[in-house]
């Protein structure tokens, strides 16, 4: 997917990915809908880059891939948070996710490197540690959605709470 027209069929990238064809599916339409990937069915098909993604940040696929991030939910309660009678994580929980949204908002998907001759643009969140070329993969993962930074399965820790 290094070019808009290039395609990945789903199981291609599923497994450069490290995610179930499946889970692949749900993770890519939001994208597709957003107009950042194309999905064409049919035995030539599959999904390719809708065009340039230079100016496309990690918060804009966050958002379209989990919804808005400002959901005025407490971190404590389940429930609204109640701007007149703040939680005692209210202050330091504001700060820290406008510096989180911050830095998202600036960090593009297509991760800046030194560009060569031989060199392809590569997307963020490859792997653990090294982004992925886009010529071989597309969309990258860390875990999560196929590459989307924060997204995808959650999994529960043993006291049953979200991680």
């Amino acid at each position: 997917m290094a070019e808009a027209g290039d395609r990945l069929k789903g199981p291609e990238l599923a497994e450069i990915v490290g995610a179930t064809p499946g889970f692949l599916g749900q993770a890519m339409t939001p994208l597709v809908r957003a107009g950042w990937v194309r999905s064409d069915p049919g035995p030539t098909g599959g999904y390719s880059l809708a065009g340039p993604l230079d100016d496309l940040s990690v918060l804009a696929v966050v958002e379209a891939v989990e919804g808005p991030t400002d959901s005025g939910r407490c971190v404590l309660v389940d429930g609204p948070c109640a701007g007149h009678a703040t939680c005692a994580l209210h202050e330091p929980w504001l700060r820290a996710r406008t510096l989180l949204l911050a830095e998202l908002d600036a960090s593009p998907v297509i991760a800046p490197a030194p560009r060569t001759a031989t060199t392809a643009p590569t997307i963020r969140g490859a792997g653990a540690s090294d982004p992925a070329p886009v010529s071989g993969a597309g969309v990258g993962s860390t875990g999560t959605t196929a590459g989307v930074a924060g997204t995808g399965p959650r999994r529960r820790d043993r006291a049953g709470g979200r991680r």
